[in-house]
């Protein structure tokens, strides 16, 4: 009667050790990609400020020369571009989803009229700049550097901005009292339309379609086909009516 070698047994044993190990380690691999899908009960995130110290500075004095416009912080260019053909439409958003400006001048129409970066420490570098500066100008959109300690005057920016000339400021009284009427009668109008707008939401929050309790906002999906992810408007736009590149 044959008997078969150990080293024969030896080897299979290894083998079917390996096929061991290799099934385990998938097994594992897949259940830790299942677990980082899955919504946090507690979320490992602090909240922070929008804005340095650098940039709040410059932030306020943008308020003060655009009061009838509204100041917008870190806004990606593709919520206010629109690729001209939509075959591409994926690949721009790839390219450009991850390029914004630190603050969008945007009039209240919805209209962007121009972008302003603040530099950090490192300052901007120079691709960066040249591309934000050829896509927004063919765009028809402005575009400024601007510095808290080197500030353009204000008729130099609202001119590049809107192509007006605005009144310098300190010139005198008569002119300050008109900004801070004009300011005044924007926060009324915004504060009204913010309070109009939080009366349908409490109307349609409190309807028989509403939810039941928070467990229902946190369902066991991942992140790419979660329910709460927003519209991608710059390949598919919100509105019917079509938005060229100017």
């Amino acid at each position: 009667m044959n008997q078969t070698p150990e080293w024969t047994l030896t080897v299979l044993a290894a083998i079917a050790g390996l096929l061991a190990g290799i099934l385990v380690s998938l097994w594992w691999s897949r259940r830790i990609a299942r677990a980082r899908k899955r919504l946090p009960k507690h979320w490992p995130i602090d909240p922070r400020m929008m804005a340095n110290t650098e940039e709040c500075k410059v932030w306020r004095w943008l308020n003060r020369v655009f009061f009838d416009h509204h100041i917008m912080i870190k806004v990606p260019v593709t919520r206010f571009t629109l690729p001209r053909t939509k075959e591409n439409g994926a690949h721009w958003y790839r390219l450009l989803s991850g390029v914004y400006c630190t603050f969008t001048v945007c009039a209240p129409d919805g209209h962007v009229v121009g972008c302003v970066d603040v530099p950090g420490r490192n300052g901007i570098t120079r691709s960066n700049r040249k591309l934000k500066l050829n896509l927004l100008s063919q765009c028809g959109i402005a575009y400024w550097v601007i510095k808290s300690n080197n500030l353009p005057t204000l008729a130099e920016i609202r001119t590049e901005f809107l192509g007006e000339v605005a009144p310098m400021p300190n010139s005198n009284d008569k002119d300050e009292a008109i900004i801070t009427a004009a300011r005044q009668k924007l926060r009324a109008v915004i504060d009204r339309q913010r309070h109009n707008r939080h009366s349908d939401f409490g109307s349609s929050v409190n309807g028989p379609s509403s939810h039941s309790g928070p467990e229902s906002l946190l369902p066991d999906s991942d992140f790419c086909s979660g329910g709460w992810q927003q519209h991608n408007s710059f390949i598919a736009p919100l509105d019917s009516r079509r938005g060229e590149l100017r």
